[in-house]
């Protein structure tokens, strides 16, 4: 797989985290570049291993899966994709106001926002990726823009969070059609 690929399954990954990370910039009080800083270190430390677990789940059913390979990858990235379009669009709920920015938050908030990177981990695993250099890239991206998006948040406010869900859905489920039209030598 690409680099360029790769980069952009990072980013998409990267678009929960970051939408949390604006909430978090938006609603905890005194958010500064400290929190934005721990925020990404969680964020891009889930976001590494989780493709890592995916990776290993993948690896040990892909001879069964070689000839379906690229049906299953475009599966789990057009549901992961329309999964993060759905969830931004549908009607918001009362979000509960966080004040202080805990450990136990950001880990049940890193576990939420890479969940999907889970199932990208298995889609590597078919299509034979290296995952260590992928997990990395998905793991550095995911901190840089959890950072951003902290400082973003406690300027911009809530406007951009829903945009980033729905931008990051988009390409995943773009990525997904290209490995199934390259395994199926349309382009």
């Amino acid at each position: 797989m690409e680099t360029m690929t790769i980069l952009l399954i990072a980013l998409s990954l990267a678009m929960d985290a970051f939408a949390v990370s604006i909430a978090n910039g938006v609603s905890v009080t005194d958010f500064g570049k400290k929190e934005a800083l721990k925020q990404g270190v969680y964020f891009g430390l889930f976001q590494f291993l989780m493709p890592l677990l995916g990776w290993l789940l993948g690896i040990s059913v892909k001879n069964a899966m070689e000839a379906i390979d690229h049906w299953i990858a475009f599966f789990l990235l057009a549901l992961i994709g329309g999964s993060m379009i759905w969830e931004s669009l549908k009607q918001e709920e009362e979000e509960k106001s966080i004040t202080i920015l805990t450990n136990k938050n950001l880990v049940l908030q890193a576990i939420a926002t890479s969940i999907d990177a889970l199932a990208i981990g298995v889609s590597f695993a078919i299509l034979q990726v290296n995952i260590v250099y992928a997990s990395a890239i998905i793991g550095v991206v995911a901190f840089v823009l959890s950072y951003i998006g902290g400082m973003l948040g406690k300027h911009l406010g809530a406007f951009l969070q829903k945009k980033a869900s729905i931008a990051g859905g988009i390409v995943l489920i773009a990525v997904g059609a290209k490995i199934l039209l390259e395994h199926m030598q349309i382009i």
